[in-house]
């Protein structure tokens, strides 16, 4: 294909919904100054990026062969003229098209073939990401408030100081995944696997962790406020020195966790199953020594027949 031919192709396609080379290169996740390149035919988009271009754009994909010519080309290049010629937009059209860019904005990523993206330091609320291979993609920084990520691959991903609020991650293998001081609120995880993910320096308030395999992932100094656990398997799961504020393990499993120099405040347990004897030998087997907690989790603990001899009741 001919560099210069589809560079003229993207600017009059941009100029003609009045975005700028910055506006477009935002919605793209990249510099301003590839899309000049671009434009100048210096280089071209590869294909994963041609799609996404054309629909920003508002373009079928074929809109940048070098011999498509269509009713929406010659629509895009009579708005240009207008442009050019001094014809100022109505408000009518300038608000088209600020809510076309704003659908834009709502893009759905769902069966996406993106591993090893870069999505780092971006701002994409309410994106959806279902079916998508996103395993090692980067979204360190980024704030993806309200999005979704359900059946998808995303081991290896980067989520270092990502904003996760109100997300829901469902059915998903973080395997390997990273979380240092990410921020999560409200975040939903349903069906992950968290083998070998790291949490690290993590505050997690009103999460809910439930049905998930926890057996395998790592927290290291995190705190636990208003946390959920319900229907998780924690067996073995060391959580030494992390700090649990109104918890509910409710019909988790806990056999051999380690609690060691943690501190409890206002934390509930409940059985997976009725308090049978095996149940209060599954309690047993887990270590609180060095822990501190409130009194009346002190008091729930001690009525299922927890070990609390090495216990610090504050």
């Amino acid at each position: 294909m001919e560099t210069k031919v589809i560079g003229s192709k993207i600017a009059k396609a941009r100029k003609a919904i009045n975005m700028s080379q910055a506006q477009l290169a935002q919605h793209l996740f990249i510099s301003p100054q590839a899309v000049g390149k671009w434009e100048r035919g210096e280089s071209i988009p590869d294909i994963l990026t041609f799609n996404r271009l054309a629909e920003v754009l508002g373009v079928d994909l074929n809109y940048f062969s070098e011999n498509f010519q269509s009713v929406a080309d010659e629509t895009l290049s009579q708005k240009t003229n207008s442009s050019i010629d001094g014809v100022e937009p109505t408000v009518h059209e300038v608000a088209t098209s600020s809510n076309s860019l704003e659908r834009q904005l709502l893009t759905d990523f769902s069966a996406s073939y993106l591993p090893k993206s870069d999505f780092a330091g971006i701002t994409a609320h309410k994106r959806k990401f279902k079916g998508s291979a996103l395993r090692g993609s980067d979204f360190s920084g980024a704030d993806l408030t309200g999005s979704s990520f359900m059946a998808s691959d995303v081991r290896e991903a980067n989520f270092d100081g990502t904003n996760l609020t109100d997300c829901i991650l469902s059915t998903i293998d973080l395997t390997d995944a990273s979380f240092n001081k990410t921020i999560l609120v409200r975040t939903e995880f349903s069906k992950i696997e968290l083998t070998r993910a790291i949490f690290t320096d993590v505050k997690l308030i009103d999460v809910k962790l439930a049905m998930t395999d926890l057996r395998k992932a790592i927290f290291e100094n995190c705190s636990f406020n208003g946390v959920d656990f319900k229907y998780s398997d924690l067996r073995g799961l060391c959580l030494d020195g992390q700090t649990f504020i109104g918890v509910k393990f409710d019909k988790a499993a806990l056999n051999e966790a380690t609690f060691k120099g943690a501190t409890l405040k206002n934390v509930s347990f409940r059985s997976t199953y009725a308090l049978t004897n095996k149940y209060y030998r599954a309690i047993k087997t887990i270590s609180f020594d060095g822990a501190m907690m409130d009194k009346l989790t002190y008091a729930a603990l001690k009525g299922l027949g927890a070990d609390l001899s090495k216990v610090t009741v504050i």
